[in-house]
């Protein structure tokens, strides 16, 4: 007891150096209560971006269309619809609308319209908020007077004329550009309070690396990881596996924008081997899928096919041999290099023969299948080394890791990518890993430490681990019974292909399993949701985002465009507002059909639909969220001190 005291006194002492008075003290919890009584900021929500930097721009910085319904909302009765849609995509493009404006001539009063109209957008977006959390969404250049123009009161007549000079001002010092430029960015800002990334940053779409430079200069994100994202922090790890996959996957979307003008790595040796060594195979199964262009290095059809089979054989060499290193995986089965007949070119999975549809394999040795040859090893270095010189991919790797996690809970809602494993009766699956059991929760947890623990200590079997969460039956962010890319290169059989789900993504549409989800992870069963990635729901066949009576929702909606002839739509997103949750639908037109041939195009300055999905009982205010608990701590520590100050204890 006296120890806890005599602690108790020490921080009560810390925090007197930062409010070295009882009246300082007073005013700060004057100042948090005041806080705790403004609404919620608001929340977005998006997951299996996969690349796609188009689609996502437009959705960050458009707020998934919810500037466009403020704009509709204040400027009504000033601004015809055609005028309050130009605005609205001058606010998403300000570089590209400036540079246009300033062509064709950017006069002052048209300059003097655009920074009112901005500021009183501004100024409504900002309602909700402290001066103090305002000033640090504020651009570094005119912060000032942009604080002003927001805090000005225009019916007082020398308050008005204030605020017409600082405008005056600005654009005659030929600044009236850059400001308006800087009063866009805000807006974005100041419709998405937060930020949550629900996993799969990239792979498939053409530039994931302009996704995350785009996250890392938002103010407040969050990511939990989904098997994408795992893969190329797996590589950057020193995971040859997963380096192997992050090239194989990229080739085969035709992606070589991110890797070469990205990221900087040198695929050039990839190329001469595989033009070496596959000169004679038309590489045929492993044509890449042409769903856009490269604009920096158009790399040859037939080329890009013998690359991809190079990288591809060398990849399940290297997966033998974790495979082979960790009998803990049950894996195998997926050893399928050391099960192949490569006399008779059959191979024998789940207990069926099939009959290879390519036979040559010029690498590989059939009495040492899994040994990589000098070539091999020579161009596995060459990429390894790419991957770690480069600084950009670095940097990305190093934010995925500071920002990111396994799961989050955050107001009451559970946020992960893939899902809780599970059996057929419900339970959690326990899983055997470093001679311990977990399940639930606790398998969560160990997944978090261990993908730390690969990228901060190096440790060998950690390392490998990010491989078997990549692909891996019970790992929560893949959960599939098996990755079939080879099935699907070597045999084509439907039945061969076929992956199965994991239990939990049917059992997670009962409202029973997700209060038992709840539970598991300390949260109210009757006021919390799960937000739930990975799986892309098909909205053409008539299925739902929103399942388990309104406690769990989807949000893998196709914004990759390999998905969008499944799904019948162009992705979502979830709002969390202090009125209501509502998804935000962004649609395929019909038009937008035709052009596509098969709807893989999507023009996004067509608003989305919005869906208001669940209406709160009051309005949510900062008391209400994970931050009022902290300020209510807050506030209680500070009465401590207050009470101290007049005790004379301090």
């Amino acid at each position: 007891m006296e120890q806890s005291k005599n602690i108790d006194k020490k921080y009560l002492k810390l925090l007197a150096e930062k409010y070295p008075s009882a009246a300082a003290a007073k005013s700060e919890i004057i100042n948090l209560t005041a806080i705790m009584g403004l609404p919620k900021g608001t929340e977005y929500f998006f997951s299996d971006i996969h690349g796609e930097y188009e689609a996502f721009l437009n959705l960050l910085r458009s707020a998934s269309g919810t500037i466009m319904d403020k704009i509709r909302e204040y400027f009504s009765d000033s601004m015809t619809g055609e005028e309050q849609e130009r605005f609205a995509h001058f606010i998403y493009f300000p570089d590209e609308n400036i540079k246009s404006y300033q062509a064709r001539g950017f006069g002052k009063e048209e300059q003097k319209i655009l920074i009112c109209r901005l500021i009183k957008l501004c100024r409504e977006l900002s309602s909700k908020y402290t001066r103090s959390k305002v000033r640090k969404k504020l651009p570094e250049d005119y912060g000032y007077a942009i604080e002003e123009l927001l805090n000005v009161d225009t019916a007082e007549v020398d308050k008005k004329k204030y605020y017409d000079e600082i405008i005056h001002s600005v654009i005659e010092s030929d600044s009236g550009a850059d400001f308006i430029g800087h009063l866009c960015v805000l807006a974005q800002r100041l419709a998405v309070d937060k930020l949550h990334i629900i996993g799969d940053i990239f792979d498939r779409g053409p530039r994931a690396d302009i996704i995350m430079n785009e996250l890392m200069n938002f103010p407040d994100v969050d990511i939990q990881w989904g098997n994408h994202d795992i893969s190329w922090m797996g590589a950057a790890c020193g995971n040859l596996a997963l380096v192997a996959n992050v090239v194989r996957i990229a080739v085969s979307y035709n992606n070589f924008d991110v890797l070469e003008d990205g990221y900087g790595i040198n695929l050039r040796p990839l190329s001469m081997f595989a033009s070496n060594v596959y000169k004679n195979d038309d590489c045929k199964g492993f044509l890449p899928k042409l769903l856009d262009e490269n604009v920096y290095d158009n790399v040859d059809v037939q080329l890009a096919a013998k690359m991809h089979k190079a990288i591809a054989v060398i990849q399940f060499k290297i997966e033998g041999q974790i495979i082979e290193r960790h009998p803990e995986y049950d894996m195998d089965d997926r050893n399928f290099l050391k099960k192949l007949n490569y006399d008779k070119g059959i191979i024998e999975i789940e207990g069926v023969e099939y009959k290879l549809k390519d036979t040559m394999f010029p690498t590989v040795d059939s009495k040492n299948p899994l040994e990589l040859t000098e070539g091999e090893q020579e161009l596995l270095y060459t990429l390894v080394s790419s991957f770690r010189h480069s600084e950009l991919f670095n940097r990305h790797v190093e934010f995925l890791y500071n920002k990111g996690s396994m799961y989050t809970c955050c107001n009451s809602n559970l946020l992960y990518h893939g899902c809780i494993p599970m059996n057929e009766d419900g339970s959690f699956t326990e899983v055997v890993l470093d001679g311990r059991r977990y399940k639930g929760k606790r398998l969560l947890d160990y997944t978090n430490e261990m993908v730390k623990q690969a990228y901060y200590t190096k440790k060998p079997d950690s390392v490998d681990f990010m491989w078997y969460l990549w692909c891996g039956k019970n790992s929560s962010v893949y959960g599939k019974s098996k990755m079939s890319a080879f099935e699907g290169y070597f045999i084509g059989d439907e039945k061969a292909k076929k992956e199965i789900y994991n239990p939990y993504y049917q059992l997670s549409n009962q409202e029973k399993i997700c209060d038992m989800i709840f539970e598991e992870f300390g949260l109210n069963p009757k006021t919390s949701h799960i937000i739930n990635g990975h799986v892309p729901v098909k909205l053409k066949d008539g299925e739902s985002p929103v399942k388990a009576n309104g406690k769990l929702y989807v949000i893998d909606g196709g914004i990759s465009k390999a998905y969008r002839t499944k799904t019948g739509i162009a992705g979502y997103t979830l709002i969390f507002s202090s009125h209501h949750i509502a998804l935000a639908e962004h649609m395929i037109s019909a038009k937008d059909r035709v052009l596509a041939g098969q709807g893989s195009y999507i023009n996004y300055k067509v608003s989305p639909v919005i869906k208001i999905t669940e209406r709160m009982k009051e309005r949510v205010r900062v008391a209400d969220t994970d931050t009022g608990e902290i300020l209510r701590e807050k506030i209680n520590d500070l009465k401590m001190l207050v009470k101290a100050y007049e005790d004379g204890q301090v």
